[in-house]
């Protein structure tokens, strides 16, 4: 592998940004193909960065040939490689979806727009293979604060959205810094190697709790983990379709993988499941609560994009139990589970950007006779439907498989119980949308534009629609391949 590949993955997008700023001034021609291209390459560098990464082992690239702990190390593991290539591949296939909405909703401001969607990818990027504690809080604020642009340029409620998830945001960044902070007062250091070899003396200090306890509330604000929820649901609804089907597949989904890389990378097992086990035990049952909780909510909702929301945070509830278990069965199922999630949301999010830019409503009773109108984009939703049920072949069937065997061996059935009523409650959800897809809404007065006769998703969508369907099934019909020749790889030893 050239030894420059990790870091060319964030230079395309970064240098894209600027490109599409400046020359998105002249032309609007120039967004989409600076867009793409940059996306393209990095996610094709990102693959080939997987595979030697599983062929040869642990690669690590030091920024500026500053070594640590004085300078920035990127550390590139099966796991941080695997979350690279999801990152990047999922953002080019919600490009494609992210276009045509953009340049119907913000006509004029697409090139500003875009710059502020390739910087975020980038700090996706970063944040999922730097091996720095305090660089890896400047690439979650650069995330953050491009996020709550792109909110803010949704309309209606959107900036009053935006504003409520950057007084969470802030909120749980404090927590993280200040857990920093605590790590180096006792150690000296930001490198997470020089702090996991420096910390087991210091197992048993109130600091290193206290450290311990910031870092992961801090990750569970970000990440929406119920009930730190609040500033999600509204922050997805009102956020322009283009910035939703990247946000929504891919912010949680990361946040959650530092979660783990926080517990494996810089704590270890030991400390998190034995060492405190009562603690253990108590998260695993703050994930059901969490599950059952948005899985309940989102029973309640009459809009499809809202429903959507409290579906990805009873998912987050999954990961973060999946984790907690405390079992390689468990951390398995949660690793697999953030790929197919991802690919899931942005299966969901791609379908109601669709939706959106056709209809001008994701509401139930505007949604009458959509499979009439629109048949693709409602069976890719009845794919992504079947995957988060949990239904074979589909992907979702076996992550959620292999949390249900983390939970049985961790003896928590309360865990068990919430995956299976989730499963059951999604099941609801989707027949009740399919339902009035298929029903004809007579008497029924329509809130949105509605269309007559058939308006399939705009030619630029549908490529992504059809894609994220056959990932969804390829994954699930070679299920044991990938997670062997992959996911196994990719978890951490306990």
């Amino acid at each position: 592998m050239n030894h420059n590949l990790p870091i060319l993955v964030l230079t395309f997008p970064l240098l894209a940004a600027f490109a599409v700023n400046l020359l998105g001034k002249i032309s609007k021609k120039h967004v989409a193909p600076w867009t793409l291209a940059s996306l393209a390459m990095s996610s094709v560098a990102s693959f080939f960065v997987l595979v030697d990464v599983l062929e040869n082992g642990t690669f690590t690239y030091t920024v500026g040939g500053w070594l640590p702990p004085y300078g920035v190390q990127l550390v590139l593991d099966p796991l941080s490689a695997l979350m690279l290539v999801l990152v990047s591949w999922v953002a080019l296939i919600a490009t494609f979806s992210a276009l045509p909405s953009i340049k119907k909703e913000m006509p004029g401001r697409e090139h500003l727009f875009f710059s502020l969607y390739l910087i975020l990818i980038c700090g996706m990027m970063g944040l999922v293979i730097t091996g720095d504690a305090f660089n890896l809080y400047v690439l979650l604020e650069i995330t953050s604060i491009t996020t709550y642009g792109l909110i803010a340029m949704g309309r209606g409620r959107a900036p009053l959205s935006s504003f409520n998830y950057i007084v969470m945001g802030t909120v749980g960044a404090c927590f993280y810094l200040l857990g920093v902070g605590y790590l180096y007062l006792i150690t000296g250091t930001l490198n997470m190697a020089d702090i996991a070899r420096l910390l087991p003396p210091f197992y048993e200090s109130p600091t290193a709790a206290t450290a311990f306890c910031f870092l992961m509330v801090g990750l569970w604000i970000k990440m929406a983990f119920f009930p730190l929820h609040g500033w999600l649901p509204n922050a997805y609804t009102h956020a322009p379709a283009g910035a939703s089907v990247l946000i929504a597949p891919l912010m949680t989904k990361v946040t959650v993988y530092l979660m783990i890389r926080i517990i494996f990378s810089v704590f270890s097992p030991y400390y998190a499941f034995l060492a405190h086990s009562q603690i253990q035990t108590l998260i695993v049952w703050a994930a059901v609560i969490a599950i059952i909780s948005a899985s309940l909510i989102a029973l309640s909702q009459r809009n499809l994009v809202k429903m959507l929301t409290y579906v990805v945070i009873a998912e987050v509830g999954y990961m973060v139990g999946g984790v907690w278990l405390g079992n390689i069965h468990g951390l398995t199922g949660a690793i697999f589970h953030i790929v197919n999630d991802a690919l899931m949301t942005l299966c969901f999010f791609l379908v109601s950007s669709a939706i959106l830019y056709r209809l001008g409503s994701a509401r139930f009773e505007d949604l009458h006779q959509l499979f009439r109108k629109m048949p693709l984009t409602l069976g890719v939703l009845v794919v992504g439907a079947l995957s988060v049920v949990g239904v074979p072949p589909t992907c979702g069937f076996f992550s959620k498989w292999y949390l249900l065997l983390g939970g049985i061996e961790a003896g928590h059935y309360g865990f068990v119980a919430a995956l299976i009523f989730s499963s059951l409650v999604n099941a609801v959800l989707f027949f009740r949308v399919l339902e009035i897809a298929f029903s004809s809404g007579k008497g029924v007065e329509p809130h949105g534009a509605g269309i007559a006769g058939r308006a399939e998703a705009p030619p630029l969508m549908i490529p992504s629609l059809l894609i994220v369907a056959f990932v969804l099934l390829a994954i699930g019909i070679n299920a044991g391949s990938f997670l062997s020749h992959v996911i196994r790889v990719a978890v951490p030893s306990l």
